[in-house]
């Protein structure tokens, strides 16, 4: 079976509605099937990696620890978008401290996460063999 690149564009909130652990979980499979799988977050999907989420009070499970495990798939092309981050004031240092171990390079851990512009994001996903949205 051929690699296919897959890119997951997450563009909702973690919570309220069921895309957010939808796509975490399609991501989770996409990646044991040994896919190219990338993550852009951009709208409301930024919300989905920021640092210190907490759940209580609201009745939901706080899935947002997972994020933390996609370096251990082999998902390390978290693509955000620059201008979503921008417009709900938020920077990159309000984002999770996501990292994979890089093999080439002694299993050092290197960021996960790369803020892009729209325009750069619209490069990279002209770059995928599939784009789902979530």
């Amino acid at each position: 079976m051929a690699t296919k690149k897959f890119m997951y564009l997450n563009r909702r909130s973690s919570f309220g509605t069921v895309y957010a652990i939808e796509s975490l979980e399609v991501v989770l499979i996409a990646a044991a099937f040994e896919q190219d799988v990338s993550l852009a977050f951009m709208d409301d999907g930024v919300y989905q990696i920021v640092e210190g989420q907490n759940t209580d009070g609201i009745g939901m499970k706080n899935f947002s620890k997972t994020f933390h495990a996609l370096g251990d798939y082999d998902i390390n092309k978290l693509y955000v978008s620059k201008e979503s981050l921008e417009e709900r004031g938020l920077s990159e240092s309000d984002l999770m401290p996501l990292v994979y171990e890089d093999e080439d390079d002694d299993w050092e851990e290197k960021p996960s996460i790369k803020v892009v512009t729209n325009d750069e994001l619209k490069a990279i996903m002209s770059e995928q063999d599939v784009c789902l949205s979530f």
